[in-house]
């Protein structure tokens, strides 16, 4: 399930709750601040399990807020590891998982403080920090609906 939905309209910009996105195929959410980007495979869409972030704050004993993980789409019940090469929908929306959105230094960083440093933040993140994906067609998508792996 869709729990929540963020946007940055600038590269290092604010992340911004939002109810819905639309989406173009090959280009990625409208507003966001990858739209229309092409550098690389898997840079239209960001999503990552809300699992994962209460397991790091658990484990490491802190606070961070789902906005915190610059990812797109924070979801639940499904291992987004199991997507990479493989196809899923959200509502009409089809995508293709790309790769693992591995943690970089940038949100090492971001998330560093007096008890972890950059480095464990980013070690603590490796294989957990989400799923790059690509949009195959055009369409929106809000919070509450169901990502289906079995398309």
């Amino acid at each position: 399930m869709i729990k929540a939905i963020y946007i940055a309209k600038e590269h290092d910009g604010t992340q911004q709750k939002v109810d819905c996105i639309e989406l173009v195929e090959g280009k990625g959410i409208v507003g966001d601040r990858n739209y229309d980007k092409s550098k690389w495979p898997g840079q239209n869409i960001t999503l990552i399990e809300l699992e994962e972030i209460r397991n790091y704050n658990r484990v490491y004993k802190q606070e961070i807020e789902i906005s915190s993980t610059r990812r797109n789409i924070i979801t639940t019940g499904v291992n987004l590891n199991d997507l990479v090469g493989k196809k899923f929908s959200i509502g009409d929306v089809r995508f293709k998982g790309v790769e693992l959105c591995e943690p970089c230094g940038i949100l090492g960083d971001m998330l560093k403080n007096d008890t972890i440093d950059k480095k464990d933040v980013v070690a603590a993140l490796l294989h957990k920090g989400g799923l790059r994906a690509d949009v195959l067609n055009s369409g929106s998508i809000k919070i509450g609906m169901q990502l289906n792996t079995n398309i």
